[in-house]
């Protein structure tokens, strides 16, 4: 009897399984996401004992505690590690948060710098947390509400990227590089949004980034 529930207890897990993998095959190579959004596949149980199946056959790899990724594959680089915002924003809905990439990640993001920092930081309305992808670090810091309400938004991104670079080492250049990676409808929400930057951040976006 024992051996026969057991039996039955690894088809159910089987075809938990069965489902996430669909589930995953149905969306984009890197997604990156967590056990939550798989809870209406089945159990909480069911579901880490599927996932860790699927992670040991190379289905899909464990970056962090309870954080899964979908491998994307280049023919020249091989496996390609996740990106760090779809990391984030996989964290950001686990914990029912909102997220804002800034300091050096927000330069990076906007292709003011090239260099992907070591410790990446988001600013987010949560408690403080830090969670280890690799060799690298992602930081939630909380902070003001103020701060937040850019969050998730083109100006959040523009304004905490001028932030870390200071009114200094703003040139032409890199309002040039910003200009770029903008549309229309971006500059339109950034024009509509800059009241909420520091001054000198308006000045520069309406004067310079927008044109007004």
């Amino acid at each position: 009897m024992v051996k026969f529930l057991q039996e039955v207890s690894d088809m159910f897990e089987e075809s938990i399984e069965h489902k996430i993998r669909k589930f995953i095959e149905s969306g984009d190579k890197g997604q990156v996401f967590t056990p939550k959004d798989l809870m209406e596949l089945g159990s909480e149980e069911a579901i880490h004992v599927a996932l860790h199946r699927l992670n040991e056959s190379g289905f899909i790899k464990r970056i962090a505690h309870g954080i899964y990724y979908y491998p994307e594959q280049s023919e020249m680089f091989g496996q390609m590690p996740p990106d760090l915002n779809r990391v984030a924003l996989a964290l950001a809905n686990r914990y029912k948060i909102k997220i804002q990439p800034s300091g050096a990640y927000a330069a990076n993001l906007l292709g003011l710098s090239e260099q992907v920092p070591a410790k990446v930081v988001y600013l987010t309305d949560g408690d403080n947390k830090k969670i280890k992808i690799g060799k690298l670090e992602v930081i939630f810091k909380k902070t003001t509400p103020r701060n937040m309400m850019l969050a998730g938004k083109v100006s959040g991104l523009v304004v905490q990227a001028l932030k870390f670079l200071g009114i200094k080492h703003i040139d032409e250049k890199k309002i040039e590089i910003i200009k770029k990676r903008l549309s229309i409808e971006d500059k339109k929400i950034l024009g509509k949004d800059a009241s909420l930057a520091p001054v000198w951040i308006a000045k520069i976006i309406k004067e310079k980034i927008i044109g007004n």
